[in-house]
């Protein structure tokens, strides 16, 4: 049996920030691995541009490529749209039952989540590590049995940022690996 973190994400572009906190999930849930699942509509972002599914996996692949610990996945593109990580979750259940799942969200999707598709079917069957962003802090936010805090520092970074320093002709470098600031320069400054 394995322990499983599930960060799920647009990671339109991932960034050192998704890397780390990542890492930080591994280590302080004693996980096995992180699955990176990139996926192609969250529900609460369906006006937001997103670049195509495949350059957005294989950028994923492209940074986590030294980390075997950290696994890109493409498993909800073969799901119905949009994806809803309740529907997520019960297929993992069904192709992985040997398999242990624990759910990272931030603080901004869990002050969303009573909104989520079977949120309390989520609750009743998953762990669920909260890590706060910025402008939030752990007293601000209520949780409830099952859920938790990861003990990591806030990364202050976000992918709209990028996006937008791209557009400004900004440096990006001290925000995304290396293996990838090519590809995100390319890409975003064609939005």
């Amino acid at each position: 049996m394995k322990k499983i973190g599930i960060f799920g994400g647009s990671f339109n572009p991932i960034h050192n920030g998704h890397i780390a906190l990542a890492k930080a999930f591994l280590k302080e849930e004693k996980l096995d691995e992180v699955w990176f699942m990139v996926s192609p509509q969250n529900p609460f972002k369906v006006n937001q541009h997103l670049l195509s599914d495949h350059l957005r996996l294989e950028m994923v692949r492209k940074a986590l490529g030294n980390e075997p610990q950290l696994v890109v996945s493409d498993y909800e593109f073969h799901l119905p749209r949009p994806s809803y990580t309740w529907l997520t979750l019960q297929h993992l259940k069904e192709d992985y039952p040997q398999d242990n799942f624990t759910l990272l969200v931030g603080g901004d999707n869990w002050a969303a989540f009573d909104r989520w598709y079977h949120a309390d079917d989520i609750l009743s069957n998953y762990q669920i590590v909260v890590f706060p962003r910025r402008g939030e802090n752990e007293s601000t936010v209520n949780l409830t049995q099952g859920v938790h805090f990861l003990n990591a520092p806030l990364i202050d970074i976000s992918s709209t940022e990028i996006r937008r320093y791209v557009q400004e002709g900004r440096d990006i470098s001290a925000f995304v690996p290396a293996s990838i600031q090519d590809d995100v320069l390319c890409y975003y400054r064609k939005l």
